[in-house]
Parts: structure tokens; C-alpha cells; sequence
């Protein structure tokens, strides 16, 4: 269980370093703080798990999206 949960942490922290998209990096970020989350709790760590649900999945990814959204897209190519 916890080798899946850390492969999957490993290709979306991938994704989020390599992704062009910042919308998308955003996303899998999030998904790692409820993988991280997951595992915590697994690991008998509810206290860990539930603020990392809370701080990592929620808050930080609403704060995320909204500066993206505050922000002008610009091509680089």
C-alpha cells in the first residue's frame, strides 16, 4: 500500500516539475498532499493526516488557483 501511495507521489511531483500548465502543477500538487495524507494516516498518524489534508490539499491549493487566475497567460514560444 505505502509503495504505491510513494510511486504515485513520484509521478505526480514529476508532472508538477515537468508539466507546462501551471493549472495542472497545481492539481498534482494536491494530489500529493492527499497521498501524503493517505500515508500518514496508514503510518497511525490521523493528527499529521488530517492538516495535511486540510493545509496541503485545501487551502493551499485554493490559494494556488486563485493567484493563477489572477495572472495573465503569456505564450513563451
Amino acid at each position: 500500500m505505502i509503495e504505491v501511495a510513494l510511486a504515485c507521489v513520484l509521478v505526480l511531483c514529476l508532472y508538477a516539475l515537468e508539466g507546462r500548465d501551471l493549472l495542472n502543477g497545481t492539481i498534482a500538487l494536491s494530489g500529493v498532499s492527499l497521498l501524503s495524507a493517505l500515508m500518514f494516516y496508514v503510518l497511525k498518524a490521523p493528527d499529521v493526516a488530517i492538516t495535511e489534508a486540510a493545509v496541503g490539499a485545501g487551502v493551499s491549493t485554493v490559494v494556488f488557483v486563485w493567484a493563477i487566475k489572477s495572472t495573465q497567460r503569456r505564450d513563451l514560444t
